[in-house]
């Protein structure tokens, strides 16, 4: 899969990640990861955090141990500021607030669920577009708990668009959008406009050796058209 190097110094590198590429190895081995694809161009690489596999958008790795070292306690003490960009099903009320619910491990093992005995989480959203029966939404994460966005959207109940863990994996069809859709005449069947997990890591802000770090990852071609087809129909 290709992906976009946003910015590499001697200590870092920032990547724009597809939707569907795992960002690390998973325990078979048998997909290819973001983090194998720079091993073999940098060497030894080291993760910092991660993105679930069809979560596209912003990832940084740390090429030596010490930057590992130093990056990975400024994420576990919550001092970078992580912004994504998610489209969920629903409006939204009220449109801007804070989900603050502790999650858990569920028991079937690849879920997370809300669980008053689980780990404290924070997500700050705020609407930036509302369209009929979807909004686009802002995140900004201030824990970094598995799948949290996913499963604190579904807590208010406007689950992430096609998210088959914690809502539906319906894909987006633009039938569904448009009362007086027809096929072209060269298509035998409609193809959906999104396909895949509508979350997208936008942007990360952190200090590193007394220098600021500000990345961005611009939004990849299915969502642009999504959002552009919402707003023809909002027009």
């Amino acid at each position: 899969m290709r992906f976009e190097i946003i910015f590499e110094d001697d200590f870092l590198v920032a990547i724009n990640k597809p939707s569907g590429l795992l960002s690390i190895p998973d325990r078979e081995g048998k997909e290819i990861s973001l983090k194998t694809i720079l091993q073999e161009k940098h060497g030894e690489i080291f993760t910092v955090h991660r993105l679930d596999k069809d979560t596209s958008g912003l990832i940084v790795f740390a090429k030596d141990e010490n930057t590992h070292k130093e990056l990975s306690q400024l994420f576990e003490n919550r001092v970078t500021e992580k912004i994504y960009y998610g489209l969920v099903h629903g409006n939204i009320s009220p449109a801007q607030g804070k989900i603050e619910v502790a999650l858990k491990r569920h028991s079937s093992g690849n879920k997370m669920s809300v669980d008053n005995s689980g780990k404290p989480s924070l997500t700050e959203y705020k609407v930036l577009e509302n369209f009929k029966g979807f909004s686009w939404v802002e995140f900004n994460i201030h824990t970094g708990r598995t799948h949290q966005i996913r499963v604190h959207a579904q807590y208010i109940g406007n689950p992430i668009v096609c998210d088959e863990l914690y809502g539906s994996s319906q894909p987006v069809y633009l039938s569904a959008l448009k009362p007086k859709y027809h096929l072209s005449k060269k298509e035998e069947t409609e193809k959906p406009i999104l396909s895949r997990l509508a979350l997208h890591a936008a942007s990360l802000k952190f200090n590193l050796n007394n220098k600021g770090y500000f990345f961005e990852a611009p939004l990849p071609k299915d969502l642009k058209a999504t959002l552009q087809q919402l707003r023809k129909l909002n027009a």
